[in-house]
């Protein structure tokens, strides 16, 4: 066993910061956390300790929407199109261990072509490849020559777009993706135009629930979120509000019903917005304020992979976060349990807790104060293994303190 103690210990349940709190480590599990001064005396004989001073310990943070089949810089989708499966294969190993070492400890693939999420996914889980713990889609579904058509998920009728779910199903994946609307990722595509009819996007829900998955449904348009929330998704992703002319135009009374039925949003916030907000155009200011004042349950995630958004770059997307109004306590709850439970792994993660796996990370200074303290990573333990030890250099890609 390894108990880790450090001046604050933060669980992951509402803000809860511990004045010099413990986290013990028995395997892949936490045995036991909470205020040094009360670990049981014979656990603490019994472990290795590991004193980390002047850190704060916190829950390992979730990604919930990334693309590991592509590689973050301009031109992705084309050279994802362009490459042979072994080479996303390895590809979206590399990216996955890029996430690890950022402190993402959990992450949800939302979409790479054919089976390659359940593959990536299993090589990590059976300790072939260093990463996060992943959920995963198969290939989104959409409408032919619609958004990502070339992942391979383009249906057409709810009968094909119903055996597709239960393709998908079989094969192994943890949750269906769907892209409601159009996006600007694909030539032709417009992402303010919803993509299925309400008939369609309910059989796809339907199937999904037969078979005991959730539905995370691409979404910018104010016409497919509002399909989505009428037949019962699981997530929207991106929320964005998006009309014809590009301006963002929130919908209030759309997000109050969101809130009431408490639907996760996953607005994809990422460091694209940290370095391109244009702070004197209010028509592209994202819809996150206006989704969080209203009670909206949002989770973090960064659509990593897309153009401009690399896979190290998380904790960027929570300064925007940050910069958007949000507190830190709720943006740290929205990367970890808040996140959890949107991806249903609350039993199993997201919180530093006994019996849940040891997915816990330490940063310099305190991120319920300012979450930019997360760029400052000194430790990851994912699994109950050290990732990242407080000795090791910091890496080529960490930004800069």
């Amino acid at each position: 066993m390894r108990y880790y103690t450090a001046d604050r210990l933060i669980t992951g349940d509402r803000g809860r910061c511990i004045r010099y709190g413990g986290v013990l480590v028995d395997g892949a599990l936490v045995r036991w956390a909470g205020p040094d001064r009360e670990v049981p005396r014979r656990l603490r004989r019994k472990s290795e300790h590991v004193e980390l001073g002047p850190l704060t310990l916190l829950p390992g943070l979730v990604d919930s929407h990334v693309h590991l089949a592509l590689d973050g810089a301009p031109g992705a989708m084309d050279r994802m199109r362009a490459a042979s499966d072994d080479e996303l294969y390895a590809l979206m190993l590399r990216n996955a261990a890029e996430l690890l070492s950022a402190g993402v400890t959990t992450a949800r693939d939302l979409g790479a072509p054919g089976g390659l999420g359940v593959r990536v996914r299993d090589a990590i889980r059976s300790g072939l490849a260093p990463g996060p713990e992943l959920v995963v889609s198969g290939a989104p579904l959409t409408k032919p020559d619609g958004h990502c058509w070339f992942m391979g998920g383009a249906r057409d009728g709810e009968q094909a777009l119903r055996q597709a779910v239960r393709e998908q199903a079989r094969a192994g994946v943890d949750v269906i993706k769907v892209m409601a609307t159009g996006g600007a990722l694909t030539r032709g595509s417009a992402s303010w135009q919803a993509q299925f009819t309400e008939r369609e996007l309910a059989a796809i829900v339907d199937e999904a629930t037969r078979a005991g998955l959730p539905v995370a449904a691409h979404a910018h348009g104010t016409e497919g979120i509002a399909a989505c929330l009428r037949t019962g998704v699981h997530t929207i992703e991106h929320c964005s509000f998006l009309d014809a002319s590009g301006a963002i135009i929130p919908d209030h009374g759309l997000i109050l019903q969101l809130a009431a039925n408490g639907v996760h949003v996953c607005p994809t916030i990422s460091v694209r917005f940290t370095e391109r907000w244009d702070r004197s155009d209010p028509r592209r200011l994202p819809a996150l304020p206006a989704l969080y004042r209203q009670g909206v349950p949002v989770v973090v995630g960064t659509d990593a992979g897309t153009d401009g958004a690399p896979h190290h770059a998380y904790v960027e997307g929570l300064i925007g976060m940050a910069w958007l109004g949000l507190p830190p306590a709720e943006i740290l709850e929205a990367a970890t349990s808040r996140a959890a439970r949107a991806l249903r792994v609350e039993t199993l993660t997201g919180r530093i807790a006994a019996g849940l796996r040891a997915d816990f990370i330490a940063v310099g200074g305190n991120p319920l104060h300012d979450v930019s303290a997360l760029r400052a990573l000194r430790l990851v333990v994912a699994r109950g293994q050290e990732v990242r030890s407080r000795s090791e250099p910091p890496c080529a890609n960490e930004w800069a303190q």
